[in-house]
């Protein structure tokens, strides 16, 4: 706590001054922040806390354009969490985030670790906050080998996390011991010569801040190659909405066929005539499961007379900002945009 009221980050833009801070931007930031760095968090959050100023507005949202908003962030079951639980918020308890630990840890997309962050943030709750920056900073003072995602380590942590606890002072407690992992006991590179806990940490004494934590059991990364139908005709793309679950669950992507098929007869099995068709760049998308392998092809089409569902729109590229597309969808329609393959498509068109 020393250590953060002169090293610690208070200007974050979800950090309220007073006793009684906004539990509504701490919970957005809170969601944003599992598995994602603060410096990527923050132009998202401004942006989203700039069209959702409350709960009620985020409610009231369609899906689509909270997906939107979020698009490129990743993790994008958080967004649709988020969203299902303003709405619960506005049915159950009068449109007010809930003060009760136990009904806030049953709200979608909120576990043990993020319902007590946003607890003692939000109401100087004293619960324990184990994050993977805590993790990594009690593994490495404490000595705890193995890793952190098996369960009888894990246990060790919380076991630790609790017994840390400060009587009072629980919001300087927390973000000291996150901004401790996020700026100093970092993965790779720890600044050892200035951390506070320095004398008495078992990974720096013993030089074992490479081995602890324990690293994820080894597995090799699965590959999988896919083929996207670029499909443009006056200047639009033809967009189709994923399922909501799996890999980009209810975002806007373009079809997906084997990667082998040809693609003329792919688009043209889906009720277009093919003018012109081309190989666009590889792309290479990483998923902490999934090694992705892209090859997109540009087809330009006459006349869209493929069905129309509600599940299919045809969006005019200069409308990409405002669509939830998974990030590298977003990058080849920007690089094709760009490049002025999208113009020549159009007049092929």
């Amino acid at each position: 706590m020393h250590w953060h009221a002169t090293h610690g980050r208070h200007d974050l833009p979800w950090q309220t001054m007073g006793t009684r801070p906004d539990p509504y931007p701490v919970w957005v930031s809170e969601i944003m922040l599992q598995q994602t760095r603060v410096d990527t968090v923050i132009p998202y959050f401004q942006r989203f806390m700039a069209r959702f100023p409350d709960i009620s507005s985020l409610a009231r949202a369609d899906e689509d354009e909270v997906l939107a908003l979020w698009s490129g962030l990743g993790y994008y079951g958080r967004a649709r969490n988020l969203h299902a639980a303003a709405r619960l918020i506005a049915q159950r308890h009068g449109g007010r985030f809930p003060y009760d630990h136990a009904a806030i840890q049953q709200l979608p997309g909120i576990g043990r670790s993020t319902a007590a962050a946003i607890g003692a943030f939000a109401f100087a709750r004293r619960r324990a906050v184990l994050d993977g920056n805590v993790k990594r900073v009690l593994a490495r003072v404490f000595g705890v080998a193995g890793w952190p995602g098996d369960r009888v380590v894990e246990a060790r942590l919380w076991q630790l996390a609790e017994s840390l606890l400060p009587r009072s002072g629980i919001r300087a407690y927390t973000q000291g011991i996150m901004d401790l992992g996020a700026l100093l006991c970092t993965r790779t590179q720890p600044r050892c010569d200035v951390c506070p806990f320095a004398a008495e940490c078992v990974a720096h004494r013993e030089g074992r801040y490479r081995t602890l934590p324990g690293p994820r059991p080894g597995k090799a990364l699965p590959e999988k190659t896919t083929a996207m139908l670029v499909m443009t005709h006056g200047g639009r793309v033809m967009l189709e909405k994923r399922p909501r679950s799996g890999i980009w669950g209810g975002l806007w992507s373009l079809p997906e066929h084997p990667a082998g098929e040809d693609m003329v007869h792919a688009a043209m099995h889906q009720g277009f005539q093919v003018l012109t068709c081309e190989p666009l760049p590889h792309v290479v998308h990483g998923f902490t499961h999934l090694r992705l392998h892209i090859r997109p092809w540009l087809v330009a089409v006459s006349r869209p007379t493929g069905i129309a569902t509600p599940a299919r729109v045809w969006l005019p590229l200069r409308a990409l900002h405002d669509t939830a597309l998974p990030a590298p969808v977003r990058r080849i329609l920007a690089a094709l945009a760009v490049s002025g393959g999208e113009a020549s498509a159009r007049d092929a068109a």
